[in-house]
């Protein structure tokens, strides 16, 4: 018996699933208003926002699966159900995709200028915004897509105003002087969980400092970056460490920069790390930066943050540092300085040595740790109040082992730095006083300076983390600070 051919066609699912979903999104059957039995029961879950740069993964399709079926199964037993969407706007990430675009045409942001390069990100995400959302809906995810937001629209930019407003009042927002970790690619700050780690293979260099009254004695530290060397304060040690004892206090003379230098102890430093001496650089190391603040602190010595730097911005050597290295690119400067240290007999020996190095999780470009003034948030009573949701039970992990990983980052976490330096996002609602210097908080550009009655004040360039807005989600997508009842409601 013959079989017909058009019978074996394929099963199409474009052809049948699309009119099935789109007479569910007209129907409004995802909408928490059709729920007609009478209910206090609620459910809601929040799609955690993507970026508007990407396509879906497998991770965003695992998520949704997981979501639907949950949202679907309480919908079904007849309570009121969200499934609220939208999208992150993605500061950095958004911004290097555009800056990447504009290099195919042999331009930067720069050659734009901030207000036609904003312009420019917005027609991108008008084009492409929206990819991830249609990929979401092929796959069936029961969303309530009218209540769509973007983390870029007005009522959320108010939502992120009215948050900071209420962290400035507290005083919980200061401007500081930190090691922050430097994008010299993307010319902004980092935070630490956006930072990749990538194994390099390099070299750890073993130096000779030699001692004050005694040049022809020195003491050999080892170091994965001699080029630092330029802006070192102190060599440090383990105070546990017998071969060291007798020398903490004694003065050193620092290589080619030919200034004095102290021997200082720190329980950090680690003995079996290189020949258990290392140099320490506060403005180019988190690390240095804490053990030369504790020996300023235990010394009873003036705690002056104007630590020397000699790598700027643009990962070049600056500042006080020998002419002949002025404006060269790391690499090439330390190749010079280990050129300069064999000359004058300084360089013990050379080893082959792989560690993993930091890098921007955007452009992939090697971090530079410096000493910047930023604007931070206070994290020690916003830590007590998070570790107290999760300890009394109001707010719960599943499975309840994250919740030790959750303790552990909260007790050791560090105050978050807000700011960056580029210019897709929520811009500061600060300004600065240009008599007095001062910074106060406004949600429009005031029409008189506050502060001196006079000036004009300059708003603050630089623009939230994007996680400070992202952080907001599950309040501003529910129309927080405007709309209160509907937070309330759910």
């Amino acid at each position: 018996m013959k079989i017909e051919k058009k019978f074996l066609k394929p099963y199409q699912p474009q052809k049948v699933e699309s009119k099935i979903y789109q007479l569910w999104q007209k129907s409004g059957c995802f909408s928490p208003l059709k729920t007609k039995k009478k209910t206090k029961k609620k459910f809601l879950i929040f799609l955690p926002p993507p970026n508007i740069t990407g396509t879906l993964h497998l991770g965003h399709a695992l998520n949704a699966c997981i979501s639907d079926i949950l949202i679907r199964y309480h919908r079904l037993k007849g309570e009121i159900t969200l499934w609220l969407p939208g999208t992150d706007h993605a500061g950095i990430a958004t911004q290097n995709v555009v800056e990447k675009e504009l290099k195919k045409e042999g331009k930067t942001r720069f050659d734009l200028g901030k207000e036609k390069f904003l312009e420019r990100v917005w027609q991108w995400k008008k084009k492409y915004g929206a990819i991830i959302l249609d990929q979401l809906k092929k796959l069936g995810a029961s969303c309530d897509w009218k209540r769509a937001v973007f983390t870029m629209d007005k009522a959320y930019s108010t939502a992120v105003k009215e948050a900071f407003r209420y962290l400035w009042q507290k005083g919980w927002v200061y401007r500081g002087k930190r090691i922050v970790n430097w994008c010299p690619r993307c010319k902004t700050s980092l935070s630490d969980l956006e930072l990749e780690y990538q194994e390099e293979k390099s070299f750890l260099f073993y130096l000779k400092y030699p001692f004050l009254k005694n040049l022809k004695k020195s003491i050999i530290v080892a170091t994965t970056r001699p080029e630092t060397l330029l802006a070192d304060l102190a060599v440090a040690v383990n105070p546990k460490d017998k071969r060291y004892q007798n020398l903490i206090g004694k003065k050193l003379r620092l290589p080619l920069v030919n200034k004095a230098i102290p021997i200082i102890s720190s329980p950090r430093v680690e003995m079996e790390f290189g020949t258990g001496a290392v140099k320490i650089t506060p403005a180019h190391d988190p690390l240095d930066y804490e053990i030369y603040l504790d020996y300023l602190k235990t010394s009873n010595q003036k705690i002056d943050l104007d630590f020397p730097c000699v790598i700027n911005e643009e990962g070049k050597i600056s500042g006080p540092v020998p002419k002949k290295y002025q404006g060269l690119e790391v690499l090439k400067a330390r190749q010079e300085v280990i050129k300069d240290l064999k000359k004058l007999g300084l360089l013990e020996k050379i080893e082959p040595y792989s560690h993993k190095v930091p890098i921007c999780y955007r452009c992939h470009h090697k971090i530079e740790p410096l000493l910047k003034e930023q604007w931070f948030l206070k994290m020690e009573k916003l830590k007590k109040l998070a570790l107290k949701a999760v300890a009394s039970r109001k707010i719960r992990f599943i499975p309840k082992k994250w919740e030790k990983i959750y303790f552990n980052w909260l007790n050791n976490v560090k105050d978050w730095c807000l700011s960056r330096q580029i210019w897709w996002g929520h811009q500061f609602p600060l300004w600065q006083c240009q008599n007095k210097k001062e910074f106060f908080f406004s949600f429009k550009k005031p029409k008189k300076c506050p502060c001196c009655g006079k000036c004009q004040p300059s708003q603050v360039e630089d623009v939230f983390d994007t996680w400070f807005s992202s952080a907001l989600w599950p309040f501003a997508t529910l129309g927080w600070p405007k709309i209160k009842k509907e937070i309330s409601f759910w």
